[in-house]
């Protein structure tokens, strides 16, 4: 069994997300996580799919070039997830009367979660690049409804100010496509991707 560890380059997870490190442990691989600082601006006017792509390789190749110049291997993983309605980015809230407003625009209509995912091999600088998209529908909300949710504190430090993971998934009828790509790292794509790099999930 180590020596299988040995010949399976380490994935290293480049974010700080508890919901990301869950479903990467999932897979059973070796991992580690190495949070990236890179640059999350994007100019106005990027599609969707563009902005997660983007930012997912941005993230990814901070990290490997930060592994590079220390010396070490292996296969870094990116991902940036964002909730679109209407054509507008949704972002992660900064207060709760922010919360509450896009909780608002989003109950009783339907909207997209797209999530980017890159892979960079330290080592050879080869790189992958793919998004999945997920259209989730909301139940009609009322503003009290709302309120009581934002007062569990999950929306915080979420996209579009939901949990679909947790609490916030009393708020969802139904979604169409990948789960996991709500939460944050669509496994399937993913493991895909994966594969692409010689890397086969057990």
């Amino acid at each position: 069994m180590a020596m299988q560890t040995q010949l399976q380059p380490e994935l290293i997870l480049a974010s700080s997300s508890p919901r990301r490190q869950e479903l990467i442990r999932a897979l059973g691989l070796p991992y580690s996580v190495q949070p990236s600082d890179a640059d999350e601006t994007v100019p106005p006017g990027w599609p969707p799919d563009r902005i997660v792509e983007q930012l997912a390789l941005r993230k990814a190749e901070a990290v490997a070039r930060m592994r590079r110049s220390e010396g070490k291997g292996g296969i870094v993983v990116g991902s940036d997830t964002i909730v679109v309605l209407d054509g507008a980015v949704l972002g992660k809230p900064e207060n709760e009367a922010d919360a509450e407003q896009a909780l608002t625009a989003l109950q009783g209509r339907s909207h997209e979660v797209y999530t980017g995912v890159a892979l960079v091999h330290v080592s050879d600088g080869r790189t992958a690049v793919s998004h999945r998209a997920t259209v989730v529908h909301m139940k009609p909300c009322s503003a009290e409804r709302i309120r009581r949710y934002i007062a569990t504190g999950e929306p915080m430090d979420k996209a579009g100010s939901y949990g679909i993971q947790g609490v916030g998934a009393t708020l969802v009828e139904r979604i169409e496509g990948c789960y996991f790509n709500v939460v944050g790292l669509p496994l399937s794509l993913l493991t895909d991707m994966l594969e692409s790099f010689g890397i086969r999930v057990p």
